[in-house]
């Protein structure tokens, strides 16, 4: 019902795209609803949707094909995140795909990515981020997971928290702190493989929404990483993190899009078969106007998502780019959803309608991928740079004059 007053999309405007989210919808519907609440129960997704999502070509999409990637461009895999989301599907596909993967394509080595990126685009193996820690969330600069230069290996000791696919993964892109304590200290990134001893998580977190996506805590207990799994260059860390930042802020903004999306079409069909003094609600003014601004909403924030997709897809979207599409679309998306639970009744606080879980589930994205107050501190120090700029050189001066 939504698409038929929806403008024709910019980022997804191919036959191929269009292919894409016909099989991706007929997947979902088969393998997906069936199965979701028993996976809700087991707070995860289990490894063999993961597989069946990689013989299906759905994971690593814009990857390149010789590492066993999609060799497509991002368009395809902001796609499949909009449709996951617009279907219900809650798990930790942008993580492993568009969070995971990106770090290693870009700052890896051949090797690295022969045997990761090859395995995560397969299902065989599911990657997982650790940046947040108990005493650092979105300030990743007050990290304390160390790795001890030992030689031929590092040794790490610290935990991560808040770890989406923690439980289920194969491996952790860990951000850790190098020379801790020299001139040299710095933030760097390690694959940090689950098999090594040492490594342990801790059980998934009982949260309030997205209850099949498994979050959990690692442990790391003097965990030997061999020296060949360093991303990149050791305490070029924090700026790797800072570049790869902006992707997955407009990838939970696109989520947030798909989200919204899918609990509009929700409603607008509950509406219209729900009925309340003898006429459907669909027929107050009051629905009527609800969900028009509503529709009015995602249009305005799906044609700013598309504008940034694009830009991504072709490697030029910025930071600042990306907090917008964090910021706005999350906080719409729960605008969204609070009013489709409201025109549901009763019912919408019910768990097993849609609206329900879309409601639990929304309360995060406002806050995973750095809060939505970092995200007003990126734009308003962009607002504000040649105001800080010219303060500092105010201030220089004046101490040089103090000084003299």
């Amino acid at each position: 019902m939504y698409s038929d007053i929806a403008i024709p999309r910019q980022a997804y405007n191919t036959e191929e795209h269009q292919m894409l989210q016909a099989a991706l919808d007929e997947f979902i519907k088969k393998e997906v609803h069936p199965n979701y609440e028993e996976w809700e129960k087991n707070k995860m997704v289990p490894r063999s949707f993961w597989q069946k999502m990689g013989e299906q070509g759905f994971l690593c999409m814009d990857m390149p094909e010789q590492y066993g990637g999609g060799g497509l461009d991002f368009s395809f895999s902001a796609l499949v995140l909009e449709r996951c989301r617009y279907q219900g599907l809650d798990f930790g596909i942008a993580v492993h795909s568009d969070i995971v993967a990106p770090y290693i394509n870009r700052y890896g080595t051949e090797a690295q990515k022969q045997k990761f990126i090859s395995k995560m685009a397969t299902g065989e193996w599911v990657g997982s981020i650790g940046m947040s820690e108990p005493s650092a969330g979105s300030d990743l600069k007050a990290l304390k997971t160390t790795a001890t230069d030992m030689g031929d290996h590092y040794l790490v000791n610290g935990s991560k928290t808040f770890i989406t696919n923690g439980f289920v993964c194969e491996f952790c892109c860990c951000a850790v702190r190098t020379n801790a304590g020299t001139s040299n200290e710095g933030i760097s990134l390690l694959l940090i493989e689950k098999s090594a001893d040492g490594f342990t998580t801790g059980k998934p977190f009982d949260k309030i929404g997205a209850k099949a996506q498994d979050t959990c805590e690692l442990f790391f207990d003097n965990v030997k990483v061999p020296k060949e799994n360093l991303l990149g260059e050791e305490g070029m860390g924090f700026k790797y993190m800072m570049q790869e930042l902006p992707r997955e802020r407009l990838g939970i903004g696109i989520e947030a899009i798909g989200s919204a999306e899918g609990i509009l079409d929700k409603t607008l069909q509950y509406v219209t078969e729900r009925r309340a003094f003898k006429k459907a609600i669909a027929e107050f003014q009051n629905t009527q106007f609800k969900l028009a601004d509503c529709a009015a909403e995602i249009q305005v924030y799906q044609s700013f998502i598309d504008h940034c997709t694009i830009l991504q897809k072709d490697h030029k979207l910025t930071a600042v780019q990306g907090s917008i599409s964090k910021l706005k679309a999350t906080e719409m998306f729960s605008k969204v959803v609070d009013e489709c639970l409201q025109l549901h009744g009763g019912y919408g606080f019910i768990w097993e309608y849609d609206v329900a879980r879309s409601y639990a589930a929304a309360r995060v994205t406002r806050i995973y991928g750095g809060t939505n107050e970092i995200m007003k501190l990126i734009i308003s120090r962009a607002l504000f740079s040649d105001f800080y700029k010219k303060n500092r050189a105010k201030q220089q001066a004046e101490k040089a004059l103090i000084s003299n």
